[in-house]
Order: C-alpha cells, then sequence, then structure tokens
C-alpha cells in the first residue's frame, strides 16, 4: 500500500524556493504556470480550489489532488 506523501504548508514552500535560490515566477515557468497564480497560492492570496489554482498547489504539495490533464485524462498527484 502507498503512503500517502506529507503536505507542507505555504511557508514550508516558501522557505524551500529561498533554500534553492529560486524564485516563484523562475518556478512558475518551468512547470508551465501562470506565476501571478503561483504567487498567489504561495502567498495564501488563493484558496486553490479550482483551475491553475488547484494545479499549483498540487504541484507543490500543498494539496492532495488530482491534475486532469489537457486531454481530459485524469493524474493523480
Amino acid at each position: 500500500m502507498r503512503s500517502a506523501p506529507k503536505l507542507r504548508t505555504r511557508e514550508e514552500v516558501q522557505r524551500d524556493f529561498d533554500r534553492r535560490g529560486i524564485s516563484i515566477r523562475s518556478w512558475a515557468l518551468r512547470n508551465g504556470v501562470d506565476p501571478m497564480v503561483a504567487a498567489h497560492v504561495v502567498s495564501g492570496r488563493s484558496k486553490a480550489k479550482r483551475g491553475e489554482a488547484h494545479r499549483v498547489a498540487v504541484l507543490l504539495g500543498i494539496k492532495e489532488g488530482v491534475i486532469e490533464a489537457a486531454q481530459g485524462a485524469m493524474q493523480e498527484a
């Protein structure tokens, strides 16, 4: 049985960016997401319930969720 990965807090994500010396913007561009949406998710201005904000939160490990691929298939993250 696969155990669920530990979710990270927004503060842990920001500390990780600081530790690695990368910006939210550069991470977002490398991951194909809008930098402003990523910044809003990390800062807590977005609840990340739907759309691209949901995708960002799942990619960052802030929340569990499923990311739908463009073709309609579903992926668990």
